[in-house]
């Protein structure tokens, strides 16, 4: 048995490594919790004690030994803030049962053993962000390096700080967003080391987001955690920007869009989100907040920055259409990795009623951008099950996930974000989301409350 101390508020008081540790961890803990049940309910009502209520006892204290066996053998940690908590709980239950709210009573009692064992968390670490973004300005090649420095991450560095892996923690998941980012050569060492910090705390790991080449990484460090089954989710949409023309009869779709847009008289101009100032940042706030009913909240984990306008992140730029009139259509919002190498769409703006085509005259005239800046790469979006949207014959299952996706429109329109992709005939590299097989119930559960609960917008 491992006794470790962190911060004051979370000091472990037990954390158990090894099978051996695990046994001896939870015959004493579950030893201590019904000798403290028993000691503070011996005053209880005799004849009540020992006639209607000793089942109701009895499957009360099995149900809290149920709960704190199953968080030692995940290998939680219990706190001192824990067994704090745990001992409020558990005296308010026998309090209750004193009264005679006997159901209220238990139902605490029960509970005090999924407090002593809840999972503890990582909070976000904005203070990081400078790091973060060394990080991801020297990461190449990767679509999602620049969502690391969303503000919902902390991170796990290397020793000497030259890699990390951005995650947030959620019900004793620690879900990992994207590959990590910086130097590759010490991604190896940093996913075996974050994996064994995550199963000596006790957090199940769920990635989202895995690319196709860092899928190894992952599966050779399951051996110190678990095996993890990778379930394709979808295709990076990367254009070659050096090499992008809309020449050819496939373009034809996208060539018309963009040519509407200048019959109109739309203009564009990109200018970096850092240097806006309070005039430009209330006009572009304007069309954010009119573009749609949920723009006032913030959605979004593993593929999404945060903090639009609020010229927080560096390596920003934002394109912006105007009309005629010079009022402001709709604009794109970009993130940059590898010094300029890679620019990565955020997410698009457009006011209600602007015209036609604005979206694709906007990407389009940002890949001229990034060319004219020397980039290499630029990834318009991620287009997820592209595999069932062209599927011609569904059969049974592929008609399940369809109509499935499809209840998810009002969120995010994923058949309309991938007939606006294949425009740009792009499909690249797959992603993957990593999980134990066991685990896959909760580990849904987790990802849509990171993807879809909203958050206010701070702006």
């Amino acid at each position: 048995m491992k006794v470790a101390r962190v911060k004051a508020r979370e000091r472990v008081v037990v954390n158990v490594d090894s099978p051996a540790a695990r046994w001896i961890g939870a015959l004493a803990v579950l030893s201590v919790f019904c000798w403290l049940v028993v000691l503070l309910a011996r005053d209880h009502d005799h004849t009540h004690w020992h006639a209607a209520g000793r089942l109701e006892w009895s499957v009360t204290i099995l149900a809290a030994v149920a709960l704190i066996a199953r968080g030692i053998f995940l290998g939680r940690p219990v706190t001192a803030a824990h067994a704090w908590a745990a001992m409020m709980v558990l005296l308010a239950g026998l309090g209750a049962r004193l009264l005679s709210f006997d159901l209220l009573g238990d139902v605490l009692i029960a509970g005090a053993g999924l407090v002593l064992m809840w999972p503890t968390t990582s909070p976000p670490q904005p203070e990081a962000l400078p790091r973060v973004w060394a990080l991801v300005n020297a990461t190449r090649g990767d679509a999602l390096a620049p969502f690391a420095m969303q503000s919902l991450r902390s991170f796990h560095f290397n020793a000497d700080g030259t890699a990390a892996i951005a995650y947030s923690t959620r019900l004793g998941f620690a879900v990992v967003g994207g590959d990590p980012v910086g130097d590759d050569a010490r991604f190896p060492e940093l996913v075996a080391d974050f994996v064994a910090m995550c199963h000596s705390r006790g957090w199940r790991i769920l990635v989202i987001g895995c690319s196709e080449r860092r899928l190894s990484l992952w599966q050779n460090a399951a051996v110190i955690g678990q095996s993890m089954l990778a379930v394709p989710i979808g295709r990076d949409v990367v254009i070659d920007v050096q090499r992008f023309d809309m020449a050819g009869r496939k373009f034809r779709n996208l060539r018309q869009a963009v040519q509407r847009t200048h019959n109109c008289g739309i203009t564009t101009e990109v200018v970096a989100e850092q240097e806006i100032d309070d005039a430009q940042q209330a006009e572009l706030a304007e069309v954010l907040y009119t573009s749609h009913s949920g723009a006032h909240f913030e959605r979004g984990f593993s593929m999404m920055l945060d903090g639009a306008l609020e010229r927080r992140y560096p390596g920003i730029s934002l394109i912006i259409a105007r009309d005629r009139s010079g009022r402001v259509q709709g604009f794109h919002r970009y993130a940059s990795a590898g010094r300029g190498d890679d620019v990565t769409l955020d997410v698009p703006w457009r006011r209600p009623g602007a015209p036609n085509g604005i979206d694709e005259r906007l990407s389009i005239d940002m890949i001229h951008e990034a060319k004219a800046r020397g980039g290499q790469r630029l990834s318009l979006a991620f287009a997820a099950f592209p595999e069932i949207f062209t599927a011609k014959d569904r059969g049974l299952v592929q008609t399940f996930f369809y109509t499935a996706i499809h209840l998810l429109d009002p969120l995010i329109a994923l058949e309309s974000l991938y007939r606006y992709l294949r425009k740009f005939h792009s499909l690249g590299d797959r992603r993957y989301a990593l999980v134990s097989v066991q685990h896959i119930p909760h580990a849904l559960v987790v990802l849509l409350s990171l993807e879809f609960m909203p958050r206010r917008r701070q702006l």
